[in-house]
């Protein structure tokens, strides 16, 4: 079996965006059903394919997957658990406090930071109530890309600190009264997430050294929360008789280079590998051949592609370049290479006598890795949340001290310690960059889907917020959704892969954009083996289910559109960034 060998009621499977987390956990999830067990697969991302890849739509409650007896699975919608939260907190006053009052609560229960404490507190029924998930014998959580699934693992101790260290009446989600109930609640969940008897935290990777080093700082970081017992799930690993084709020698290659140069602390793992697969992992059978790939059947000759390729990223390039200024963001799915697309189009911009700041809003960033050395006319920077949340917090203290007593002052700092103020803090930043683009090219390697629109979404929840502790808002941030609207001064490029999940979660993303009066500039889609050239017949028939999903693209869903082949070299540093711009 190519599925991780574990014995705990609770799994997690968590690794970078893109390594197959859902597909894996779905593949386990199926593998253990068919032994006989009852099991649910719970998604924690806001960005969920599960439904996709399971072949059937999903709420909130246990659905029975067709075909797949004893296997049950749900989604954990941030905005529905974000409304019955709100509701819950500010139902209990209806009626006995004005009008006026009920509308001020349901404002401090509004916005991105809102929907995550919600969804934790789905996630903490699931994890630290064992009467939520009794029928179960497992409970498998498909966790969201590394940075968003550190913060919710976190959150049980943030908010038990938050709550245990309160004095005052009132913090960023409202009347604390509300936290306090979910103390026990919070601590039950910690409680089972350290617990090396029931649960197991895969971290999935695919042989490809980002990966791998993502995986390495997610084992060290949960080794700080107490979380011991792991697994490594090496996921796409090619391993194919010697071979004259160019692509499939470079993919073993660099994956055999990768795996050989693992972090120690990851090597030491009991680890399993799942190979490549000749098509993606959508339903069930292509879910079992996962979990046992002595069920895939060998490859027939299959007909050349007549998909005819889109144009080259130089053409989109030429194009940003006019402008002369502005904001370009990459968005997309997580591990489409959004931080590789962002980071080689900030090269060619600096390489044409540009000013260009490179920076990013992804928790898991990357762009100096990726940029790796010093580039004329370029700098490099990360938003840190740390920094950012320091900074805020001392500014909104310096401006309201004189006006506080010293009760006044406790309860404003008690206030600043919430782990809400993070999101605050960071979305400042966020505007702070989009206001550089006045004087020269921004690029902005932002972090994955769900995350990325809830933090577009804030501006409304932001500035009742400021207002409320007393701060201002800032210039930047008040210009920032006009910028962000104006196709004169921000091109946003959608992100994705040639396959069906990517394209879709990219589709929907431009959708949500729309809505929001953000117009995207144009697509990319990266690392396509069709326009490799490959003739390996395993990489060649997943080149070939390239070309629907490659049409629906530069045909139906983008106003431009690049392809970038899978390239032999990975693209790291100047001259190897400077390949994708070359295509």
């Amino acid at each position: 079996m190519a599925i991780p060998d574990t014995r705990t009621r609770h799994l997690f499977f968590t690794g970078k965006g893109g390594v197959g987390k859902t597909s894996l956990a779905c593949a386990t999830g199926l593998a253990l059903a068919e032994s006989g067990r009852q099991v649910l697969i719970v998604s924690t991302d806001p960005a969920s394919n599960l439904d996709e890849v399971l072949g059937v739509a999903l709420g909130q409650t246990p659905t029975a997957i067709p075909g797949a007896s004893g296997l049950f699975a749900l989604n954990i919608d941030p905005e529905a658990a974000a409304h019955d939260y709100r509701e819950r907190m500010v139902a209990p006053y209806r009626g006995l406090l004005p009008a006026a009052a009920i509308v001020s609560m349901e404002e401090q229960f509004s916005g991105a930071c809102t929907m995550e404490i919600a969804a934790f507190d789905e996630f903490s029924k699931l994890l630290g109530d064992p009467a939520a998930t009794a029928q179960f014998e497992h409970v498998i959580f498909d966790t969201a890309p590394t940075g968003h699934t550190l913060r919710l693992l976190t959150l049980p101790s943030a908010w038990s600190e938050f709550i245990d260290s309160s004095t005052g009446g009132a913090s960023c989600l409202g009347p604390l009264a509300g936290l306090e109930k979910q103390q026990a609640l919070y601590a039950a969940t910690v409680a089972q997430l350290a617990d090396p008897q029931r649960t197991t935290v895969v971290l999935v990777s695919r042989p490809e050294t980002a990966a791998l080093r993502e995986a390495e700082r997610t084992r060290a970081e949960l080794a700080d929360l107490g979380v011991s017992h792991l697994h490594l799930a090496l996921n796409g690993v090619l391993d194919v008789a010697e071979t004259d084709d160019s692509i499939a020698g470079a993919m073993m290659r660099r994956g055999a280079e990768a795996l050989a140069a693992m972090p120690t602390g990851l090597a030491a793992l009991p680890a399993t590998i799942t190979p490549l697969l000749p098509l993606g992992t959508l339903g069930l059978d292509a879910l079992r051949q996962m979990a046992n790939p002595a069920l895939i059947q060998p490859s027939g000759d299959e007909p050349d592609s007549d998909c005819v390729l889109p144009g080259k990223l130089s053409g989109l390039v030429d194009e940003l370049v006019q402008a002369g200024r502005g904001v370009i963001l990459t968005m997309g799915k997580g591990g489409v290479g959004k931080t590789t697309l962002a980071a080689a189009i900030a090269v060619a911009l600096a390489r044409r006598g540009h000013p260009v700041q490179l920076s990013t809003t992804d928790p898991a960033a990357h762009v100096a890795e990726a940029i790796g050395e010093s580039v004329a006319n370029l700098r490099v920077s990360r938003i840190d949340p740390s920094a950012e949340v320091a900074a805020y917090q001392a500014e909104v203290l310096a401006k309201a001290a004189a006006n506080l007593d010293p009760n006044g002052r406790a309860m404003l700092e008690e206030d600043l310690r919430s782990p809400c103020t993070e999101e605050i803090a960071v979305f400042r930043a966020f505007a702070r960059a989009v206001d550089g683009g006045q004087d020269g090219f921004v690029v902005l390697d932002t972090a994955p889907t769900g995350h990325t629109i809830l933090l577009l979404d804030a501006a409304e929840a932001y500035h009742r917020e400021v207002s409320r502790t007393q701060g201002d808002m800032p210039e930047a941030v008040r210009q920032l959704l006009p910028r962000l609207r104006d196709p004169a001064f921000t091109r946003v490029l959608v992100v994705a892969l040639p396959e069906a999940t990517p394209v879709h979660e990219a589709e929907r993303l431009q959708a949500d954009l729309r809505r929001a009066g953000i117009e995207p500039f144009g697509w990319v889609i990266n690392q396509s083996l069709l326009a490799s050239g490959t003739r390996h017949p395993l990489l060649r028939q997943r080149g070939v289910s390239e070309t629907p999903f490659i049409r629906r693209v530069a045909d139906r869903l983008s106003q431009r559109c690049a392809l970038i082949p899978w390239l032999p070299e990975p693209p790291v540093g100047e001259a190897g960034l400077a390949q994708l711009t070359a295509y």
